[in-house]
């Protein structure tokens, strides 16, 4: 009998060369070609039949897994693992196929290029200039020797601070993991997170959404930033209380943001997006040409040697 393969992210599902490569291993593969958002209703129908899955930021809950008794592994397109119930899988057996930091330089050259978009004025200016007419020679500052706040010290955040060390800047830093002979010999000041809502020109986020991080930038830590500093989000999107963050920009509390994710996507708020002072793209921070390749063929070899044995 033929393994059932099927491919829930429209990203892999629009690569040619990653269709071509599971097809060859996995003949009859069913692809997301038209890019659906699944609903989980819509999810459990559209895997009800495989035998493996290629996910990418799907709900994989216990309530779509338990209808799917047929699923004997899933493939994660991607690192992020919130959306998965671990626990379903580990307790029926259903294997998860995933390799940590995949993506990992595709995300910090995103972060880099926010946090020296902001820093200098590139954003706000081309938005003026683009939109409506306004000649701002107002240059910003530059990124080199000022304080990097890093909240967040796992695959995405070591890459960054690697891209960091020619800017020459004072990096605080703080993680749930003690990493204190890595914070040693890279001159880094691992401190708590008020000290880094305080002191940090530019705050960047590379931490994955649990209760412990949901909205951990809230109406209180961004009061604590400098009316000059800047916020960078290109974890996840419910880590940042969406409506606090508008508040504070709108209001010029803080000098900016740049977000790569958000607490609904596509967001809705198109007043928030609007906003010169944000910046943003569409989640799109591990997802460059190589990253993309690495993560689908990471993918389509943990169900083959699954499947191989």
């Amino acid at each position: 009998m033929n393994t059932i393969i099927k491919v829930t992210s429209p990203s892999f599902s629009k690569s040619m060369v990653l269709k071509k490569e599971l097809l060859e291993k996995f003949p009859g593969t069913i692809f997301n070609t038209e890019g659906v958002r699944f609903s989980d209703e819509e999810l459990i129908e559209y895997l009800k039949s495989a035998d493996g899955a290629i996910i990418g930021l799907e709900n994989m809950s216990e309530a779509v897994l338990s209808k799917l008794p047929n699923l004997k592994i899933l493939s994660k397109y991607g690192v992020g693992l919130d959306g998965v119930n671990i626990d379903y899988c580990v307790n029926n057996n259903v294997k998860l196929g995933w390799l940590p930091g995949v993506n990992k330089r595709s995300a910090s050259e995103l972060t880099l290029c926010f946090m020296m978009g902001l820093t200098r004025n590139v954003f706000n200016s081309s938005y003026k200039i683009k939109i409506n007419n306004i000649w701002d020679k107002v240059g910003g500052f530059e990124l080199t020797g000022k304080t990097v706040g890093i909240i967040g010290v796992g695959h995405v955040g070591k890459d960054l601070i690697s891209l960091l060390k020619g800017f020459k800047c004072k990096i605080l830093v703080n993680d749930i993991v003690n990493q204190d002979k890595y914070y040693s010999a890279n001159n880094l000041e691992k401190c708590d997170k008020d000290r880094i809502f305080r002191e940090s020109d530019v705050i960047t986020l590379h931490v994955p959404h649990t209760q412990e991080t949901h909205h951990l930038v809230n109406k209180d830590s961004l009061a604590k930033m400098k009316k000059t500093a800047f916020l960078v989000n290109v974890s996840r999107g419910k880590v940042v209380d969406q409506d606090a963050l508008k508040f504070a920009l709108e209001e010029e509390l803080i000098a900016g943001a740049a977000l790569d994710v958000f607490e609904e996507e596509p967001p809705e708020d198109i007043d928030f997006i609007a906003l010169n002072n944000l910046a943003c793209t569409p989640h799109i921070g591990g997802n460059s040409e190589e990253a993309v390749l690495s993560m689908g063929r990471s993918a389509i070899l943990h169900l083959e040697e699954f499947f191989s044995t």
